[in-house]
């Protein structure tokens, strides 16, 4: 299909993005890559009345250390944080399922800001920002915003960010270059995941995210206590759909999910350890 007619606005600055925002309200949409918000701007999902373009605002790109958190900004792009020393070396976790994201063309063109932002349960990055307790930074006319990883996924497509606000970085804690493993079931190698599973060991133990069982990322708390109590592998990835709300679609009932989820976070742990 083809897309309601749209104003175009190209911004240099992130002052600029927001400058649009606030002249043109909920009416307004940031293009980045266009991964997310073009498919559903072709469907008639969303229907802005202003495209406003982010991508020549450079200084949202790219990755950093401060102190203890490796700082990546939101116009980064998925084939950059896969092959960028620096992140695989601080965070390789994260490097590691940029390079799962979608197929080449999607990952030369999405960014991170962009895959965060849309809140597809799934996504395979926002599962990093779950398990890795990071933080999401936002910016708007009352300031700056940092938001906690839980907190800023609220449901189906849907996010703790303001219609007047952008994002500007996401921070992750430097967990090193190891230590971890990501599986997800698919059709095909470009898919979304059907079912996916992370798994990340850190400082305090073991965590364990999912990816498209339930409304929004989340982490499998009940294999986490598992482990943490003893528990061998298999028996705390038996614990894998506890509290999840698996959905029903043309690729898999919830039962097959669960399933899914059992098998695979098994597989990621016995790698990750």
């Amino acid at each position: 299909m083809i897309p309601a007619p749209f104003e175009y606005v190209r911004v240099e600055t992130a002052e600029g993005a927001l400058a649009e925002l606030a002249e043109h309200g909920d009416e307004a949409k940031l293009l980045a890559g266009g991964m997310s918000l073009l498919p559903l701007m072709k469907l008639r999902l969303a229907v802005p009345s202003v495209l406003v373009d982010v991508a020549r605002v450079r200084e949202l790109a790219g990755a950093r250390v401060e102190g203890d958190e490796l700082v990546v900004g939101a116009l980064t792009r998925h084939h950059d944080l896969h092959h960028d020393e620096l992140v695989r070396r601080e965070c390789g976790v994260l490097a590691a399922v940029a390079g799962e994201v979608g197929d080449p063309q999607v990952r030369h063109r999405g960014t991170i800001g962009g895959s965060v932002a849309h809140g597809d349960p799934a996504s395979d990055l926002p599962a990093v920002l779950v398990a890795l307790d990071a933080t999401v930074v936002v910016e708007g006319p009352r300031g700056r915003r940092e938001i906690a990883a839980p907190a800023f996924f609220l449901g189906f497509l849907e996010t703790a960010i303001e219609d007047d606000e952008l994002l500007v970085e996401v921070r992750f804690p430097r967990s090193g270059p190891a230590g971890f493993d990501f599986r997800k079931f698919r059709r095909r190698a470009q898919d979304w995941a059907i079912v996916g599973a992370l798994a990340a060991r850190v400082a305090d133990g073991t965590r364990v995210a999912l990816v498209n069982m339930g409304s929004a990322p989340l982490r499998a708390r009940g294999v986490e206590e598992a482990l943490a109590a003893g528990a061998e592998i298999d028996d705390a990835a038996a614990r894998a759909a506890e509290g999840a709300d698996p959905p029903s679609d043309l690729h898999a009932t919830p039962e097959f999910r669960a399933h899914l989820a059992r098998v695979l976070v098994a597989r990621a742990l016995a790698a990750a350890s």
